[in-house]
């Protein structure tokens, strides 16, 4: 059973930036995929990054349209821990934030839906003022 943990949430002002954390309490020498999603009040639930983690080398990322060229996705080298970098923030970023892993897999391109996951953290709250 994966556990993931998230953290770094907190407020901000517009423009200003927030790094996420999610550790994951399995060793991750299964290659597999890692997606953060936010949800706003009274919003559905929508995905934000993901990331291919390979055992031996980086990942590949995709990212929502939304956040392309703010956010970042990365993990540490010992794909533990999962990063989610956030410059630029504005106020529609205001969410809370959660941490998604999916079963080991193989590599088949984007995984953009939450079906694509199976662990979720409790999330963090992000809040970006204006």
């Amino acid at each position: 059973q994966v556990q993931l943990v998230e953290s770094g949430g907190g407020s901000v002002q517009a423009g200003g930036s927030l790094r996420l954390s999610c550790a994951v309490s399995e060793d991750t020498y299964s290659s597999r995929y890692m997606g953060w999603f936010r949800q706003a009040p009274e919003k559905e639930r929508e995905w934000v990054a993901c990331i291919y983690i390979y055992t031996t080398t980086n990942g590949l990322s995709w990212y929502a349209d939304s956040v392309k060229g703010r956010f970042t996705i990365s993990q540490d080298t010992a794909k533990t821990t999962v990063y989610l970098q956030m410059n630029s923030l504005k106020p529609e970023d205001t969410a809370m934030y959660y941490c998604a892993a999916s079963r080991a897999v193989g590599y088949y391109g984007r995984a953009a839906a939450e079906a694509d996951f199976h662990y979720w953290g409790q999330g963090t709250q992000v809040t970006v003022s204006s």
